[in-house]
């Protein structure tokens, strides 16, 4: 029985964008036992996942998870975070490990001098190269976002006139640049004529009531009001979603879900666009950037 452990410490997008790997390892090599290593602070985006075995959280007391980890005896370690931590952290369990490439550099070049050294690979595939010596290969089933069951209630807490469907408008992003400014998305929510629903972070908070105040009842905003979790339910059952490069389109894209996406500093030559797989055609989802 092969014994896996799979390292991806960030962010909400970046592990979302792992699943596959886990899916497609845990059935395709057989008797293979998953393990995960990730902050604790996105413990929930993987805590239900049925296809990993075992969930680790990287720990303030390093040493210490060093130990456990050592007793795991785990046979490879698949390195989808790739940075010193996770170099230092192969290198204290001397176990074989296979890491994907970054394209640090292409990406600079792309950034700094728009010199397009990338190539038309999505992130998803290059993470799954790290399996080839395996014979794993891509299902095609695209990206996977468990929930808990005693989630769905959320939905009640939406007004009335948002249970028969909404827009949903992810407003944040990691980083500000990423982000359209507050008048531009109640230029765009003005447009629209159909309920909306503001999502995003307490950061946003401030960001989502001055939209909110401009447009009235047809907005609701449900900016620092909902967990991670949520969000992800209200994305799930909104009829399509509009969102900046960030994790809560990723997550759209692991529901099927309709997605116009807003790109500022990154780029979706960067392989990271949403990706809905490749098996089952595009089932009538657009995106546009």
């Amino acid at each position: 029985m092969p014994k896996f452990l799979i390292i991806r410490f960030s962010s909400i997008g970046d592990i979302v964008l792992t699943t596959p790997v886990i899916r497609c390892l845990k059935q395709q090599v057989p008797e293979a036992e998953v393990h995960f290593l990730t902050k604790h602070v996105f413990e929930s985006i993987l805590k239900c996942n049925p296809h990993i075995d075992k969930l680790h959280l990287l720990a303030d007391n390093y040493p210490e998870l060093v130990s456990l980890l050592k007793k795991e005896k785990f046979d490879y370690i698949i390195d989808l975070q790739h940075n010193q931590r996770s170099l230092r952290l192969k290198s204290a369990l001397h176990v074989k490990s296979f890491s994907f490439h970054k394209l640090n550099i292409e990406k600079w070049l792309m950034v700094n001098f728009h010199i397009d050294k990338l190539p038309r690979v999505h992130i998803v595939d290059r993470y799954l190269d790290t399996l080839k010596s395996f014979g794993v290969t891509n299902d095609g089933k695209g990206l996977d976002y468990f929930i808990q069951p005693d989630t769905e209630n959320v939905l009640e807490r939406l007004p009335s006139n948002f249970q028969n469907g909404y827009i949903a408008f992810v407003i944040g992003a990691k980083h500000y640049t990423k982000q359209l400014p507050a008048d531009k998305i109640v230029s765009i929510c003005k447009k629209i004529n159909f309920p909306v629903v503001l999502l995003g972070g307490k950061e946003d908070s401030d960001k989502g009531a001055y939209i909110a105040a401009q447009l009235g009842d047809n907005v609701y905003d449900a900016t620092g009001k909902f967990s991670l979790n949520e969000s992800a339910l209200l994305v799930k059952h909104a009829l399509r979603v509009i969102t900046h490069d960030t994790g809560l389109m990723h997550i759209a894209a692991a529901f099927q879900k309709e997605i116009l996406s807003v790109w500022g500093n990154t780029v979706p030559e960067f392989g990271m666009y949403p990706y809905w797989g490749t098996g089952t055609g595009d089932g009538g989802r657009k995106e546009g950037y």
